[in-house]
């Protein structure tokens, strides 16, 4: 993470030099001591910084997210992303472009209303699945046809919209941790600092549920509470982050994974390490979106479909038939 942090802050059009760069940045700790220019400062602080950093905690979040998914539904395929979660928030987000219709007015339309219908999607999916005290099937299958209800709606609305409003919907849907500032980053930042930790708490439930849900109520574990209440909390940190940066797909899906493949599955150690992978293939991701077709920057949503399917292929062919 140091080191992806330490690159793509030297990247960018604005045709800073490396040594602008970190001057700007260690002028902030020891002011009067670098000689820096309001452009290199502007530049660094309130685009790149929060750029990167943005990155990083949105990884993190998805990562944790679909690592605890996966683990309480025990379905390899479980993520914010295949559930639903994420087309919910399109159609948010694409009723206020298209409509302006949102619960509220002003520059906070489409980050509200992404985040109350991911939250809505949520809700009815665990409304369902409540009618089968929780049956981890009946969430997956909720989930899945809550996600095209929510995509089909999203595609009714394009098709009804204005060019513009369509353009927009479609930058939108693919995702960018570009559109962020430092109090977007903080409300990302204390969602995490607050439900992250509760989900590492409760990997200790995670490893039990993981051997079937008898065994788990054996060893104390309240399946259907341990199980609503850990989808709640993903689903708000997934909601808070959607609503920031868009609809990112894979990370949820692949960090896991990958770590599963290196450690085993002890979700003790999966959870934060997911995390943790998925912070750095999101700041990755960025890293690519900016460079490659410079000075073009690419949606940060496609690389990571390129980067993830490929991975997401390639693990399924390595796989053991015990961890399938």
């Amino acid at each position: 993470m140091i080191v992806i942090v330490g690159v793509a802050a030297t990247l960018g059009p604005a045709g800073l030099s490396i040594g602008d760069v970190y001057a700007a940045i260690a002028a902030r700790f020891f002011p009067g001591h670098f000689n820096v220019s309001p452009l290199a400062d502007s530049v660094v602080w309130n685009l790149r910084l929060p750029r990167i950093f943005m990155g990083l905690l949105a990884g993190f979040g998805l990562g944790v997210a679909g690592a605890v998914m996966q683990g309480v539904l025990r379905n390899p395929l479980a993520s914010p992303f295949t559930l639903g979660i994420s087309a919910a928030a399109g159609f948010g987000a694409s009723l206020a472009i298209v409509l302006g219709v949102g619960i509220v007015a002003g520059k906070h339309l489409i980050i509200a209303n992404a985040f109350v219908f991911s939250l809505l999607c949520t809700i009815l999916m665990l409304a369902l699945a409540s009618r089968t005290s929780g049956n981890p099937a009946t969430m997956i299958l909720a989930g899945v046809a809550l996600g095209f209800l929510f995509s089909a709606g999203t595609t009714l609305l394009q098709y009804f919209g204005d060019p513009y409003a369509v353009q927009a919907v479609v930058f939108w849907l693919i995702g960018d941790v570009g559109r962020t500032s430092w109090e977007k980053l903080s409300l990302v930042g204390i969602t995490l600092l607050v439900t992250a930790p509760l989900l590492f708490w409760k990997s200790w439930d995670l490893n039990a549920m993981s051997s079937g849900d008898e065994t788990a109520r054996s060893l104390g574990v309240n399946v259907t509470t341990a199980r609503i209440s850990m989808m709640v909390i993903t689903s708000l940190i997934t909601a808070t982050i959607v609503s920031f940066v868009g609809t990112i797909g894979f990370i949820g899906l692949v960090a896991p994974h990958i770590v599963r493949m290196a450690i085993g599955g002890d979700n003790r150690f999966v959870v934060p390490l997911s995390g943790m992978v998925g912070a750095l293939l999101l700041a990755g991701a960025d890293i690519v979106a900016l460079q490659a077709m410079a000075p073009i920057v690419l949606p940060i949503g496609v690389i990571t479909a390129l980067m993830g399917v490929p991975l997401f292929l390639y693990f399924i062919l390595r796989r053991k038939k015990e961890y399938l």
